[in-house]
């Protein structure tokens, strides 16, 4: 795996915890010494459906929290919406049971050296990663404001988890049914001057992501967003999750971002070129 991420790993990981929460599944591993290598922003490529499956490429799901203990060693933490078939069947395995996994995959979000301000933007469970980056922020001396959305309640991933990892948490969500009604991105531009926001980390939806650019964009506020681009194998293999992503000269490639993110600057991504061919 040098490669791909010189810090990856295949393990064969055993899951300690699985737990519904609202509409999505927590669900613990432990990888031992791994643990120390995964950092907010990566992810993991699991092997789904048993033995005898037929699905043959990995899939691919985000950290959402590294933590260690006396009981079970490094941990890491995925938070599972059960959609599709991959992700029913992980959502299925019981405490015990020993999966296949590669972790950690992809880049991690920036940390700052020093503290500063910054603004947190999630949306529906995509927020989940977030709420262990505000750890890691608040023990660098950063003051965390956070920001959730979705369209509507039960779409909110863990808002008391949220509210707890940050110095304050406002809520959106369309239609009114959870905290203020609106858009997540509405109340940002205001938040970037009242608050003296340095750093927006987002993760969610790309419409969300493409909107959090372009109120970044008219400022000096630095944008890190973690991509959701459909990734069939998680490893640069099969180039379905290439995004349009510019140099600092300008020039225009087609990154993938299993590799070159999740994580990205998020004034480089060419957000209007997003789906089309270059």
């Amino acid at each position: 795996m040098t490669q791909i991420n010189k810090s990856a790993a295949q393990l064969n990981a055993m899951i300690v915890s699985n737990k519904r929460v609202g509409q999505y599944h927590q669900i613990i591993f432990n990888v031992g010494d791994n643990a120390d290598k995964c950092k907010p922003g990566n992810f993991v490529a699991i092997n789904v459906g048993g033995d005898t499956s037929r699905m043959v490429l990995r899939r691919a799901f985000a950290i959402s929290r590294v933590t260690k203990s006396q009981s079970f060693g490094g941990t890491i933490e995925l938070i599972v919406a059960p959609h599709g078939q991959g992700s029913k069947w992980l959502c299925a395995q019981e405490e015990g049971a020993i999966i296949d996994v590669v972790t950690p995959l992809g880049t991690a979000f920036g940390i700052p050296t020093e503290p500063v301000q910054v603004l947190l933007v999630g949306g529906g469970y995509g927020s989940a990663p977030l709420f262990g980056l505000a750890e890691v922020l608040n023990a660098r001396g950063c003051r965390v404001d956070m920001l959730l959305g979705a369209s509507t309640a039960n779409k909110i991933y863990a808002p008391m988890e949220g509210k707890r990892s940050v110095n304050s948490l406002r809520i959106y969500t369309e239609d009114g049914s959870m905290g203020q009604k609106g858009r997540v991105t509405d109340p940002i531009p205001a938040l970037l001057n009242d608050l003296d926001i340095a750093v927006v980390y987002s993760c969610g939806p790309m419409a969300m992501l493409a909107a959090i650019n372009e109120i970044t964009m008219q400022s000096e506020v630095i944008h890190q967003c973690a991509v959701e681009e459909s990734m069939a194998c998680g490893i640069g293999i099969c180039m379905t999750c290439v995004l349009p992503v510019a140099n600092s000269q300008g020039e225009i490639s087609m990154l993938r971002s299993c590799i070159d993110g999740p994580v990205m600057d998020g004034a480089l991504v060419q957000w209007d070129k997003v789906g089309h061919v270059l």
